[in-house]
């Protein structure tokens, strides 16, 4: 199973990041596992600077940005 990853500390942009990712995912009929990342140490981790960030299997995808489902859907493909 894949996982995402929505790197962020619960901003409005990283909760329309995540609504996103879990449309997308729906709309694609894969399974994955959406996970909200909130502590800034973890996300540090992940050498991100700034948020919103999406994770793809761990790999860093979007960053400081709210992805469309369309641009979530071309990650995941």
């Amino acid at each position: 199973m894949r996982k995402i990853q929505i790197l962020g500390v619960g901003c409005p942009k990283c909760k329309k990041l995540a609504e996103n990712a879990e449309a997308a995912v729906k709309e694609l009929g894969v399974e994955c596992a959406v996970e909200k990342v909130t502590q800034i140490n973890e996300i540090m981790t992940f050498g991100v600077m700034m948020t919103p960030a999406l994770a793809i299997d761990g790999e860093v995808t979007a960053v400081g940005k709210v992805a469309s489902v369309d641009e979530i859907k071309q990650m995941l493909s």
